[in-house]
């Protein structure tokens, strides 16, 4: 996926749990993942939380891949709750370049917080007094990335801005993008991010639609720290959702070379660790910036804090 005027690379033009990895990095919380249906705005939206969690939780907004259906997140989203987190993923569909489709918008984060503050008051919600209202974390694949670094920079981006102006809401704390770079189609140019938050990259070695080398060009650009790119060893676009070349999405016809099981459970610990550190977890942090690169035999990593 081709960010910022893109859905995937062809969008303007037509859009281990593994052994190793298992053994090499701590285990995900062991609370259990509870699901519910809600609506977010006009979204339908898969709602995932740790259901033996105590105290309050915060927000992981997912902002799902071009043309791809939310159902086919729920097992990441499943891994990023157990690791704390309440995980939303709505279905957001609206017209992009004459096409109506699942396409990710700058609009979602303040329309969470929304969502966030009335479920957090509502009777009858399981998470009733449990969300932490004040911070919101963001998740993207692919176009879902693009619009995430959008969001981070607190600048309307077309075409992930749908209206003239955009301010970020302060709710959001951080964000982690699998396949993702920013790379103007056509140009062959890869614009500064001025971002204001923390800022992960994801990337699949093996991904055929972002390419590595535009993932790394794009990580040199990200202003501020702390910023990451963990590559996955491996994996390809669709590493993260639950299962290859997801119907309705632009398909990867790079082969993946690890096991489905292997990339989301990799791709999500790695993203909810960032996320947590970026919070202050200090064990965390210790994994994402010190520990985790020599532990995992399927990620190479690197950042500044």
């Amino acid at each position: 996926m081709r960010l910022r005027g893109l859905a995937t690379a062809t969008v303007l033009t037509s859009l281990l749990t593994g052994l190793a990895a298992g053994l090499s990095a701590p285990a995900a919380a062991d609370t259990g993942v509870a699901h519910y249906s809600s609506q977010i705005e006009n979204d339908g939206t898969d709602v995932y939380y740790p259901s033996g969690a105590t105290g309050e939780l915060p927000v992981a907004l997912m902002l799902q891949g071009a043309q791809v259906h939310r159902m086919h997140y729920a097992r990441y989203a499943r891994e990023i709750a157990s690791h704390g987190f309440v995980v939303v993923v709505p279905n957001h569909k609206r017209l992009l370049f004459f096409d109506n489709d699942y396409y990710a918008s700058q609009s979602q984060p303040a329309e969470t917080v929304d969502w966030m503050d009335d479920e957090n008051a509502r009777a009858g919600s399981p998470l009733q007094g449990r969300i932490d209202t004040d911070t919101l974390v963001l998740l993207g694949h692919s176009f879902g990335g693009a619009t995430g670094l959008a969001i981070a920079e607190s600048t309307c981006v077309t075409p992930f801005c749908t209206g003239l102006t955009y301010t970020m809401p302060s709710e959001v704390k951080a964000g982690s993008f699998f396949g993702t770079n920013n790379k103007l189609p056509g140009l062959g140019i890869f614009p500064e991010v001025d971002n204001r938050v923390p800022v992960q990259l994801v990337q699949g070695t093996a991904d055929g639609v972002a390419l590595p080398a535009d993932a790394e060009t794009t990580y040199g650009k990200i202003k501020d720290n702390p910023k990451q790119i963990v590559r996955l060893a491996g994996a390809n676009h669709y590493g993260i959702t639950d299962a290859q070349n997801p119907a309705g999405a632009d398909p990867d016809a790079a082969a993946q070379t690890i096991t489905q099981d292997q990339s989301i459970e990799t791709a999500a610990r790695w993203a909810a660790r960032f996320l947590k550190a970026a919070l202050g977890d200090a064990a965390a942090a210790g994994y994402v910036w010190s520990t985790g690169d020599a532990a995992d035999p399927l990620v190479t990593v690197t950042g500044a804090q």
